[in-house]
C-alpha cells in the first residue's frame, strides 16, 4: 500500500484547487467574456501525469 508524501500532497490539492468552475460572479462581471476555466478537469479524461516521489 502506498502513502502519498506531502509533497505530493500539496501538489494534488493545488490541482483540486484548480479544477473548480469560475464563480458566477467572475462571469457578471466580465459581461460573460470568461464562460469556463481552461484548467478544469475531470478525473476520467484528462489525467494529471504527476511524478510519484520515492523517498
Amino acid at each position: 500500500m502506498t502513502r502519498k508524501t506531502r509533497k505530493l500532497k500539496l501538489r494534488l490539492g493545488r490541482k483540486l484547487k484548480q479544477s473548480r468552475r469560475i464563480p458566477l460572479v467572475a462571469r457578471l462581471r466580465t459581461h460573460r467574456r470568461l464562460q469556463q476555466n481552461r484548467y478544469a478537469r475531470n478525473w476520467r479524461q484528462r489525467k494529471m501525469r504527476l511524478k510519484v516521489d520515492e523517498e
